[in-house]
């Protein structure tokens, strides 16, 4: 990476305590701006741990992946690259290169790391998800016209370039919700692939009836909810 770009890191977090020193710990530290793990009403010693492996700690008390974001971005010393990622161990921090780098060399203001284009990684995403992220990358293609393969967690975008897509969504549309608006404000867009695992401990989401219906309604509501504005 170049040390010319500051590259800030955002990871929300609910009771990661088990996964969250591994995210740290696999982090180019050295490299890196700012990590910022937001504590989202955890019950455990996330937010001690995440202290202990490096990290700026900031609580936000609203439940919600995307209120966690949003108190991410609230903290950030502005950086010139915004990195999310989550903190369940899923994903391969030491991969941030590969979506750090075409903004860096100016090439893109967004970039997704993809789940779905690796064999391998797509066996580590529960049915449930692979379905949902399916309907909802046909839904954005076939109303907004771009062809996204998934709605990964792990993503960069230019600072400038987040600042402009104003985000809104406190829940479960954050993810749709960026990408929606990166196509509509014609950024310039690229997914690179990712590896993928099984995350440490059960997943809040995916992992329940109830999250995935509720992920899921939710997701479903975004794509429409920004077709019509």
């Amino acid at each position: 990476m170049s040390a010319t770009k500051k590259i800030s890191v955002i990871l929300p977090a609910f009771n990661e305590e088990q996964s969250i020193g591994l995210v740290l710990d696999d982090l180019p530290k050295e490299r890196l701006h700012q990590i910022i793990v937001v504590d989202n009403r955890s019950t455990d010693a996330t937010a001690e741990v995440a202290r202990q492996h490096g990290a700026t700690v900031v609580s936000e008390p609203r439940r919600g992946y995307g209120s966690a974001c949003l108190r991410g971005i609230a903290a950030l010393d502005p950086p010139d690259i915004v990195v999310f990622l989550d903190a369940d161990y899923s994903d391969y921090p030491e991969e941030i290169d590969l979506l750090v780098k075409p903004i860096e060399a100016n090439e893109q203001d967004f970039v997704l790391g993809s789940r779905m284009i690796l064999k391998e990684s797509r066996k580590a995403l529960l049915p449930q998800a692979r379905y949902g992220n399916q309907l909802a990358v046909f839904l954005i293609r076939l109303f907004f016209g771009y062809r996204f393969t998934d709605l990964g967690p792990f993503r960069a975008i230019r600072y400038a370039s987040l600042m402009e897509i104003g985000m809104r969504d406190t829940n479960f549309g954050w993810t749709v919700e960026m990408q929606i608006k990166v196509v509509k404000k014609k950024l310039r867009i690229l997914e690179v692939p990712v590896r993928y695992r099984w995350r440490v401990g059960v997943s809040k989401i995916t992992g329940t009836v109830s999250g995935t219906f509720k992920a899921g309604t939710k997701i479903i509501y975004t794509i429409f909810k920004y077709l019509l504005t």
